[in-house]
């Protein structure tokens, strides 16, 4: 049978065991200046989506030692380094110095006081250069969190090994990999404001740089739920996206997260990539045996790679990995119902959900996950769910048509039981949205919708 897992238990069955709390809620910070009161239909109150991206909003923050010079597609860069450091790489053992700048965004205020916050960015890292995103807030009791680090990147792995951070916690929140999650939602604690700091680092005496086009957050305070409402199907539509199979890799490249059979999260991200028009250079995929089929898949497994959650799953890695492609933008955020992923298909953006399941829950999967990811490519006449799931045998058993109302529940839930009969959590709506730098105008309104732009 294929395995579908993907080794990211879902942040929230961590937080379960770790708290008693056996729900994965959420909770949205806002923007630096005032929100725009939601829109009815339109957007979600329990969802709020900040990215910085524009010349304007670089020059909002305060830059040390960084620029962000005026053009069409701006981005933060080194000017004159703020200072050097050392960096102990955990998974190598290497220390090295390393030339930094830093910018600081605008303190960002939630519609809705936020227990969750997923960050990601778009950025290029030559050779010699990676990147630090870090995030601290304040508490809705008015006290404030510790820096924490949301991750250390880099697009290949030659200088640094691109890592999560672990054991980061202040008694109050705690960092899961990707995620920053209040400990104890039922207690009513909230993240009322956040700031994101991001460094960039490149080898001393150098003129390189990082360039980083797109950084922000999502900020979510999801309800706990075991069933969502029902959703009316909309107007029908598929899109043409490429089917590839993680099973077929099953065995490859074990040190990348056991091979294939894990490998979900990076065979559905380059998927959407290829939609889009983007593929690996024939020297990227010069490393991949030539016997493999589909290499890319396996060159996308190893981009994605965190040394230190020791797989491919890492939401913001995925991310940042697509706009590593030329005039692709990338984010990772939160939809509120099928509607609002109905609306993004009409407008030509598929979209790369996480869900978690039992077999008997969704009719037709063959097989139950604790944590997957598959890719949305449109809906039936009948408003049924039309998915790209890589956990199938091959490449031609790729596309599924799912039912509408068990998918739905699936993934938007908060609460549900394993196979045990214990009550873990689910995703409540997770999703990668890859889009190009210049999207068509109903694309631009559909991303809009959701407070993407």
């Amino acid at each position: 049978m294929a395995r579908a897992t993907s080794r990211r238990t879902v942040l929230g069955a961590a937080i379960a065991v770790a708290a008693g709390a056996g729900a994965l809620s959420s909770s949205a910070a806002a923007a630096d200046h005032p929100a725009a009161p939601a829109v009815a239909g339109r957007t979600s109150c329990f969802v709020d989506n900040r990215f910085w991206s524009s010349y304007t909003d670089w020059r909002r923050g305060t830059p040390d030692g960084t620029r962000a010079p005026a053009g069409r597609r701006s981005g933060v860069v080194i000017a004159r380094p703020a200072g050097a450091a050392r960096y102990t790489d955990p998974h190598t053992g290497r220390t090295e110095s390393w030339e930094y700048g830093t910018w600081t965004s605008p303190v960002h205020r939630p519609r809705v006081p936020a227990t969750e916050v997923v960050a990601s960015w778009n950025a290029r890292t030559p050779p010699g250069t990676w990147l630090q995103v870090e995030l601290a807030g304040t508490y809705s009791d008015g006290t404030a969190t510790p820096w924490f680090v949301m991750g250390r990147w880099a697009a290949g792995d030659e200088d640094i090994k691109r890592t999560s951070v672990d054991d980061q916690t202040d008694g109050r929140a705690t960092i899961w990999t990707d995620t920053f999650s209040v400990d104890d939602p039922a207690s009513g604690l909230r993240l009322t404001s956040y700031r994101l700091r991001l460094t960039l680092y490149r080898r001393p005496g150098t003129r390189l740089t990082p360039t980083v086009r797109r950084l922000g957050a999502m900020a979510s305070d999801v309800p706990d739920r075991f069933t969502v409402p029902a959703s009316e199907p909309g107007p029908a539509r598929e899109l043409a996206v490429p089917r590839y199979s993680q099973n077929i890799h099953i065995g490859r490249y074990p040190e990348y997260d056991n091979g294939g059979e894990a490998w979900c999260s990076p065979t559905s991200s380059q998927m959407i990539i290829e939609y889009w028009g983007r593929r690996p250079r024939a020297e990227d995929l010069a490393w991949v045996d030539p016997a493999y089929d589909d290499p890319q898949v396996c060159h996308a497994a190893r981009q994605t790679f965190d040394h230190q959650y020791d797989g491919c799953g890492n939401w913001p890695f995925n991310a940042a990995y697509a706009a590593t492609y030329p005039g692709m933008n990338a984010v990772v955020t939160r939809l509120s119902s099928l509607t609002d992923l109905e609306r993004l298909v009409r407008a030509g953006i598929p979209a790369i959900t996480s869900q978690s399941f039992l077999e008997k829950e969704l009719t037709g999967a063959g097989y139950g996950t604790a944590g997957h990811l598959m890719t949305v490519i449109g809906f039936t006449p009948d408003g049924d769910v039309i998915a790209n799931d890589p956990a199938s045998p091959a490449n031609d058993a790729v596309r599924r048509v799912y039912r509408r109302r068990e998918w739905e529940n699936i993934w938007l839930r908060t609460k549900r039981y394993n196979a045990s009969g214990r009550v873990v959590s689910g995703t409540g709506g997770v999703c990668y949205l890859y889009w190009p730098e210049r999207p068509s105008p109903a694309q631009r309104r559909a991303l809009a919708a959701l407070g993407i732009h």
